[in-house]
């Protein structure tokens, strides 16, 4: 297999990057990971928007274009003989002194990973409430920086990591996100998810479910959620770009439809639909 360094691909053992790049020794950098349905990379113009706005908060002096992207990631999936893949778009600061930098990042390293996947297995999954409670953002908001402690903590409190999800609160008891995942419930055909101001990351399959939702006149709301409401909910799904819609099974002693749940279903069935769309999430809206 291959991997795109700075545009150039070499073998997954063949690739390195500097000791001094600063994404390595103090955590500066930002990726995107997104599928590709027969070489189609879905949803990229938002992936592309949300990496450009980490760039901006990282004091990383680089901006991508939705063309150079799609050309890293189709030269990629050539060379690798996949055309359905999860691909990580990754941006690490690059080289600089010992110590902490506060001019601007002017020549990070650019990494494209990328590994073969068939279709969407049809995946359900336990949600464990977790004892870690989720950090908040290092900056102004979330973004899918370097810094993953606090889910790889998450995810080490689950005993069947296949097959469960965690589900964090915030220090103040609220509902926040899964490991790697969004969460979303129905509650007497209401639609819910924690807001962003909870200090979760605002995924991009979230933001095409709430989109998703209201061509499907599905009311949809956002707030503050405790425990509590989640127990009273119908169904509960979990969303993220590789996994899509993830149905929940069990929650805290109580079972729930999984891949039965009626919404679940349905917004899955319309995911399946617009796999292959141009079209952006505002555009959508």
């Amino acid at each position: 297999m291959y991997i795109s360094i700075n545009g150039v691909l070499v073998r997954n053992e063949e690739a390195s990057i500097s000791p001094f790049d600063h994404g390595f020794m103090y955590g500066l950098g930002a990726f995107e990971t997104f599928r590709t349905y027969d070489g189609h990379p879905f949803l990229l113009s938002d992936h592309v928007d949300r990496l450009n706005a980490a760039m901006d908060q990282l004091n990383i002096n680089r901006l991508f274009t939705l063309e150079e992207v799609q050309t890293m990631t189709a030269d990629l999936l050539v060379k690798n003989g996949c055309s359905d893949a999860y691909i990580r778009f990754n941006v690490s600061a690059g080289i600089g002194e010992i110590g902490l930098q506060t001019t601007a990042y002017k020549d990070p390293t650019v990494i494209v990973y990328g590994k073969p996947l068939g279709s969407a297995p049809a995946v359900e999954k336990e949600l464990v409430l977790l004892k870690t409670r989720r950090n908040t953002p290092e900056g102004s908001e979330r973004i899918k920086s370097h810094h993953y402690l606090n889910s790889i903590l998450g995810k080490r409190e689950l005993t069947d990591p296949l097959h469960q999800e965690g589900l964090f609160l915030t220090q103040d008891g609220d509902i926040a996100e899964g490991c790697v995942s969004n969460v979303f419930w129905m509650n007497d055909g209401v639609l819910f998810t924690p807001a962003v101001s909870t200090g979760i990351l605002n995924g991009i399959t979230r933001q095409f479910v709430l989109a998703l939702a209201g061509t499907l006149n599905i009311q949809t709301t956002s707030g503050y959620y405790k425990k509590e409401d989640l127990l009273q909910a119908d169904e509960i799904f979990l969303t993220n770009s590789i996994q899509e819609i993830v149905p929940v099974t069990r929650f805290a002693q109580k079972d729930y439809p999984g891949k039965d749940g009626k919404t679940a279903k349905l917004l899955q069935s319309r995911y399946d639909t617009y796999k292959y769309s141009l079209l952006s999430i505002k555009e959508w809206k």
